[in-house]
């Protein structure tokens, strides 16, 4: 099988892919509606003939809620690398309609800022990610045939919270278990820079309620005398930071490693402004621990953020009382081995340790999950690396990223599978927003990546 001439396919077959592609794109596969459940499974169908019809075992799969679409081919060489891709072919609602240029669902390329551009719902997020690699198997399977052992996952619910996929997955782990996971759902550094997604923060999510008094009273005749809760609660958050940044929870930082030194000089080499980033919110001065680049603070250091506080009177005008509670959501983003269930307690045991006299607590909580890392030494990631690199024509960005994807974890804790997250969105796609698009050089170029990736994989 020549990679080369699988490379000169995608080329030449650029267009009819695009085709295919605005196929896809056509189909109102909006998860979250009821009304577009059929258009859901029509999408589902739709890449299950595609897959058929390139070679693939493919079938639907019924669940709870939209099917699942899952497919297998063999390699050529029976000792081949197994991978599993996962994409999603469910869409966002595209209102408010009125801010679209065009139909969110009459896929067009428009030539803007001197670039080619795919605009429709879904061209980014994530139908234009998941066909880079159906394209790129395609190309394959008509050159010699694929170099390694492949499952496809394909799921309806991503953007509802794919409530059927931790069954799904548990009832089928054996089926879809592979040597590691494929994950396009991901940015690139800038148009002409690849990235790999090497890690991912974990995320606590603890609402606390104290309180005091058993009803609001009148300031005027209680206030100095009665305890505040606001008062308390205020003291108790400002405590869980010190002067530094740092957060001050005891054992908050047990698991956190520090970047390899190779990794943190390549982000200190990224042109990336501190001051345009922050600027662009109407910021000037980072807010993190102190001697942390941006960079580090959001995508390799954990964080605690209050993302919601409450108390009293909060309408117009004014309203002498003292509250019978105050309350306050805050949210811990986590790296490297930090435990989940650790933060929880030691959050629970800081609050209650700073409680007066006639003031309790309770906790709500929303969710703790661990962060996922790919080893940085690990032989996926580095062929990854180099194949990348050697389509884009620089190195690829070893990247962080500040928030969650729950299907990586999925894959860890329950196919015991780390993910190489690869993918060729930029950040103005405008995803989940009105006039969303996707470059054709990702898509065309993602395309010839993922074939590049196969290979590299195999040898």
């Amino acid at each position: 099988m020549s990679l080369d001439s699988a490379l000169a396919r995608i080329d030449g077959d650029l267009d009819a892919s695009l085709e295919r592609l605005f196929d896809l794109l056509r189909i109102k596969s909006i998860s979250t509606d009821p009304a577009f459940a059929q258009d859901c499974a029509q999408a589902a169908r739709w890449l299950v003939a595609q897959l058929s019809g390139m070679g693939f075992a493919a079938s639907l799969r019924e669940t709870s809620g939209h099917p699942m679409v899952v497919a297998h081919a063999k390699a050529a060489r029976a000792d081949a690398p197994h991978v599993l891709f996962y994409g999603h072919y469910d869409v966002q609602p595209v209102d408010p309609l009125n801010l679209w240029e065009s139909d969110p669902f009459a896929p067009r390329i428009v030539e803007e800022e001197g670039a080619r551009r795919i605009v429709a719902r879904g061209a980014a997020d994530d139908k234009g990610q998941l066909m880079t690699f159906v394209e790129a198997c395609r190309a394959l399977l008509r050159e010699g045939g694929l170099p390694c052992h492949v499952s496809v996952l394909f799921e309806g619910e991503e953007e509802c919270g794919s409530s059927s996929l931790p069954a799904f997955l548990a009832a089928n782990k054996d089926e879809l278990r592979a040597d590691v996971a494929l994950v396009c759902d991901t940015n690139m550094w800038n148009r002409t820079t690849p990235a790999i997604t090497a890690m991912l923060r974990g995320l606590v999510f603890e609402e606390v309620v104290v309180e005091a008094a058993s009803r609001d009273l009148h300031s005027g005749l209680f206030g100095g005398a009665a305890i505040n809760p606001i008062r308390v609660l205020a003291r108790i958050l400002a405590d869980l930071h010190d002067a530094s940044g740092a957060v001050a929870l005891p054992g908050f930082y047990e698991g956190v490693r520090d970047l390899p030194p190779d990794v943190a000089a390549q982000w200190r080499a990224l042109d990336f402004s501190e001051s345009a980033f922050l600027g662009d919110v109407g910021l000037s001065v980072p807010a993190g621990e102190q001697g942390r680049s941006v960079l580090e603070q959001v995508w390799s250091r954990p964080t605690c953020e209050f993302n919601g506080v409450q108390g009293g009177y909060t309408g117009e005008g004014a309203k002498t009382v003292l509250p019978a509670q105050a309350s306050a959501k805050v949210s811990f983003r986590l790296v490297g081995a930090q435990d989940p269930h650790r933060i929880v307690e030691s959050f629970h045991a800081f609050v209650r340790a700073r409680l007066p006299a006639d003031c309790h607590a309770r906790f709500i909580s929303h969710g703790a999950s661990a962060a996922i890392s790919l080893p940085f030494d690990s032989a996926f990631l580095q062929k990854a690396r180099v194949a990348l690199t050697q389509e884009w024509g620089c190195e690829a960005v070893m990247a962080g990223g500040g928030g969650s994807i729950p299907v990586i974890g999925d894959f860890k804790r329950d196919l015991g599978m780390d993910s190489l997250m690869i993918g060729f969105g930029l950040d103005d796609d405008r995803i989940h927003s009105p006039n969303e698009k996707y470059e054709v050089s990702s898509y065309h170029k993602g395309t010839r990546s993922w074939a590049r990736v196969l290979h590299a994989l195999a040898r």
